[in-house]
């Protein structure tokens, strides 16, 4: 009788006032987020009109792409903390990194410490084309070297939304699994939102994060939702206050 009632909330409706993002490109110039130290303060003065108070920056590391290092990131933040404070800019902002599960990362993993968003979470993606042919046996790598797998926007994988089995499968191997926000509002298209509507349903998201890489993705942060299970949302969103700092 008044369907307006029943209307998806907006998206920032639901990012509380001390939300912490465990997945954003901040770091100017080291991948393809912020190209520049002036993106970086925008990025972030706007993300705080949404509610969070606190950053964890995660560059992507992807054998010939972006070949970024321990070393190179930690370099990037301590010049963009630097850069902040001459700007009298002051942001709660840490490094991480997003690690590609590909050829090359477990020569990475057993050569250096990773990264970790905290303690011993480390935030890892795929390739949108297939999963890792052992992408089972790097987890289980992960996990031998202590650290605590999230995987970074499963409903992001094309190659899972027919094979919804996975998801389950990789949560029982111990992956924790990071929804992007903008795939409830359908930013990545209606597939990706579909299938995040199905994995919210399941209950099986532990966190979230913006993945905001410039202005049109902070933009996307105060649409309208459109995917069902709010209340698990809201759950998953809540949870990133383990990493709070």
């Amino acid at each position: 009788m008044f369907p307006f009632l029943s209307r998806k909330p907006f998206l920032n409706d639901l990012i509380p006032s001390n939300h912490v993002d465990i997945h954003a490109h901040l770091l100017p110039g080291i991948d393809d987020g912020a190209k520049t130290i002036q993106d970086s303060i925008e990025l972030m003065t706007g993300m705080q009109a949404l509610g969070i108070d606190q950053f964890i920056a995660t560059p992507h590391v992807m054998s010939s792409v972006w070949e970024n290092t321990r070393a190179g990131i930690e370099a990037n933040f301590e010049s963009t903390n630097k850069q902040l404070q001459e700007a009298n800019q002051n942001f709660s902002l840490s490094p991480a990194a997003e690690y590609l599960l590909d050829g090359t990362f477990l020569e990475l993993l057993h050569r250096e410490p990773l990264l970790t968003l905290k303690d011993n979470y480390v935030l890892v993606e795929m390739s949108y084309l297939s999963a890792p042919i052992q992408l089972y046996d790097i987890i289980f790598e992960i996990q031998l070297e202590g650290y605590k797998p999230v995987l970074a926007h499963p409903e992001r994988y094309l190659f899972y939304h027919q094979n919804t089995r996975e998801y389950h499968k990789l949560k029982q191997q111990g992956c924790l699994f990071q929804l992007n926000l903008l795939s409830v509002v359908g930013y990545y298209g209606a597939n990706v939102a579909q299938a995040a509507e199905t994995i919210l349903q399941k209950g099986i998201y532990d966190f979230v994060g913006t993945d905001v890489h410039h202005q049109n993705h902070l933009k996307g942060l105060s649409q309208r939702i459109k995917t069902k299970g709010i209340e698990n949302l809201k759950e998953a969103i809540a949870n990133n206050q383990v990493f709070r700092k």
